[in-house]
């Protein structure tokens, strides 16, 4: 999967349909079609190699895990860039350089 410029992970899916149903920003209908075109995207399934190599970011940067899951699947589909307002902007985490888009 490398050399991916834009991918998904299950984990970036299940949090965009948690949160958009909990605030009701977006309709079912709306969820479904938005998962199907990002599931067209280079895509990385949660799997115990992403966990694993989810929780060695974790502890070596000392992050919360879902954020170093994110960075996980970043680096295993070869995305050089990881755009984030939560984490530290441009800082490399493994070989993902964290971006805050709205700087």
């Amino acid at each position: 999967m490398l050399g991916a410029s834009f991918g998904v992970s299950g984990q970036t899916l299940a949090e965009f349909t948690a949160v958009s149903r909990r605030k009701s920003l977006v309709a079912d209908e709306a969820i479904a079609r938005w998962l199907a075109f990002l599931g067209a995207c280079p895509f990385l399934p949660v799997d115990a190699i992403h966990v694993r190599a989810g929780l060695d970011l974790a502890r070596r940067h000392r992050l919360d895990y879902y954020d170093a899951a994110l960075l996980a699947a970043a680096e295993r589909l070869g995305a050089p860039v990881f755009y984030t307002e939560d984490l530290n902007h441009g800082q490399t985490y493994g070989s993902v350089r964290a971006v805050n888009p709205f700087l």
